[in-house]
């Protein structure tokens, strides 16, 4: 499992957010305080404090080199760089 610190600041951040991971195979989920949801899901992402960073956990241990960098590719734009 690999996690990365991910903040989504409007409506619009959400809907591309969720377009960018549901090309993914593998299960990721977004965890804020004691609630875990699936992050491909937006009314699940709507529960959560978006007010926030949250944590965005990645259930892929064996991903080929070039498929990880494409993902990272995918999610650089919200990323926390608090």
């Amino acid at each position: 499992m690999k996690s990365y610190e991910i903040f989504l600041k409007t409506i619009i951040d959400v809907k591309n957010f969720v377009n960018a991971i549901s090309e993914f195979e593998f299960d990721v989920d977004l965890v804020s305080g004691r609630y875990v949801v699936d992050a491909k899901s937006i009314m699940g992402i709507f529960s959560l404090d978006l007010s926030r960073p949250i944590t965005l956990r990645v259930f892929a241990d064996d991903l080929p080199a070039n498929e990880e960098a494409r993902f990272e590719a995918a999610i650089g734009d919200f990323l926390f760089r608090g």
